[in-house]
């Protein structure tokens, strides 16, 4: 994975970041009010000898260095502690003198610090000045020879002791600083690992990669098509709507020397939007021109007629039984070359009614008499009717939804297709997030057009009326609508 793919990452999981980033601030901050304020108090000795000519001030100066290392850890001996905590009782133990002392030495010089730091500050300045008049006693002690001869090392304070007027820890500025460093850092790994586990579908290069098909289109997500799923109305001049123009285009040229005039729409999950397209599909096909007959194959969990405001209670399931005619139960739509044949009666055998040979002499026919049929089928993951459908159609149109669909599934939905050699006409990803920039160009750009009704006047009428008008049910013969439609 490079580095852009990484930012593209961070960025599709900003919030996560921030999540990341005030977490580890915060805790900063808390970590930081919670610390009691330590002060530090420190002195510094000098180690020397005496000496006599160059030769000896070099190699005493040699010793003094390597004593010194002995001395720093000396003074946080044992003996050094009790002395200090027998000469002035400060409330505590020789083991806590020890825990609050520290050393540090510079390599080339005989120079010894020693540090104490206690959240106490007076306590810090009086067991500095204890420790480092013991640490001068007890050095004397242990150098002095038994013969009663000079001590060959002495030690003199040459600093302090001094305690610091401000607390050297906790730092506020230094403590959130690295807090949102660590936060920033954190956050876009945490990211990162989000996209990489994430092997759900989120950008058409993938679904493209995936099916092996080309994309077609991709529909933008629009906040009010769950109340409005038609492009009809004022939803005829949304961004949704040009989208579906522009795969109406894109699909009457995906091969023109062989165009399919019987699309079958499916998905691999159920919920992906396939009938609305198929829906939307139909009726920009036919506000182009075309004479298109919408057939509702999912005879599972129908919808078309409930987003067309049809009667749905007879149709395709009642053709493919033989109890009535086609053309007695097509339903023109709008007035448009739009003609709709509901699923009908849900029936006990689906798969084996849309593999039927009546299924198939019934799309021959349908073909002859329209210029396109578009179909909508089940999912192809949860049941064998869609793939049953596109195998008798002249090719399929994959559906599949930003953000929901994992790569598997609709890796699986497009090998099912495959497998009985369906031809896989192309995908399209459904519900995009569109960019601010993008949204703004098309609202630029957009006409102001005569907004038509939304629905039908004679769809909108309740089925009682619709049947005395005619219906379904009345005696109007819709047998001859398949070959009168104006082309």
């Amino acid at each position: 994975m490079d580095v852009r793919s990484c930012l593209r990452l961070v960025r599709r999981h900003w919030w996560i970041v921030l999540v990341t980033l005030m977490v580890a601030v915060g805790s900063a901050a808390l970590i930081t009010v919670r610390t009691p304020p330590r002060y530090d108090a420190s002195v510094t000795f000098f180690v020397t000898t005496p000496s006599q000519g160059v030769t000896d001030a070099y190699q005493g100066s040699l010793f003094l260095q390597q004593r010194v290392k002995s001395y720093a850890d000396l003074l946080r001996s044992d003996r050094l502690a009790q002395s200090v905590v027998a000469e002035s009782p400060l409330g505590l133990t020789a083991d806590e003198v020890q825990r609050r002392v520290s050393t540090s030495t510079e390599t080339g010089t005989v120079l010894l610090r020693a540090t104490v730091t206690d959240t106490d500050q007076t306590r810090a300045m009086r067991v500095t000045e204890s420790l480092s008049a013991n640490f001068v006693e007890l050095v004397q002690k242990i150098e002095t020879p038994a013969e009663g001869r000079s001590a060959p090392v002495k030690i003199e304070v040459v600093s302090g002791p001094r305690v610091t007027s401000r607390p050297v820890s906790p730092q506020p500025t230094r403590n959130l600083v690295i807090g949102g460093l660590v936060g920033l850092l954190l956050g876009a790994a945490l990211a990162v690992l989000r996209g990489v586990a994430d092997v759900r579908l989120r950008d058409a290069a993938g679904l493209q990669r995936v099916t092996g098909s080309p994309l077609l289109g991709e529909i933008p997500f629009e906040a009010g098509a769950k109340s409005a799923p038609l492009i009809v109305g004022e939803s005829a001049t949304s961004a949704r709507a040009e989208a579906v123009r522009k795969l109406r285009t894109n699909l009457r040229f995906v091969d023109v020397h062989e165009p399919a005039r019987a699309i079958a729409v499916t998905s691999a999950l159920q919920g992906e939007g396939k009938t609305t397209l198929s829906c939307n599909l139909a009726i920009a096909l036919a506000e182009a021109g075309w004479r298109v007959l919408l057939v509702d194959a999912d005879l599972r969990r129908p919808k078309v007629a409930d987003y067309l405001g049809l009667d749905g209670g007879v149709g395709l399931t009642d053709v493919l039984v033989g109890d009535v005619q086609v053309g007695d139960v097509v339903q023109r739509w709008g007035d448009k070359s739009l003609l709709v044949l509901p699923s009908g009666s849900t029936p006990p055998n689906p798969s084996e009614l849309l593999g039927s040979k009546a299924m198939a002499d019934l799309l021959l026919a349908l073909r002859e008499s329209a210029d396109i049929v578009v179909i909508d089928t089940a999912p192809l993951l949860a049941v064998t009717d869609g793939v049953v459908v596109a195998v008798q159609a002249d090719g399929a149109l994959l559906v599949t939804q930003q953000g929901r669909t994992s790569r598997t599934q609709v890796a699986a939905a497009a090998r099912a297709l495959h497998s009985v050699s369906v031809r896989l006409l192309g995908c399209v990803l459904n519900m995009t997030k569109v960019a601010k920039a993008d949204a703004y160009q098309y609202e630029a750009y957009r006409i102001a057009t005569a907004i038509p009704p939304a629905v039908p006047a004679e769809r909108a009428a309740s089925p009682e009326r619709r049947t005395a008008a005619g219906g379904v049910n009345g005696t109007v013969d819709r047998t001859q609508e398949l070959t009168r439609l104006p082309r």
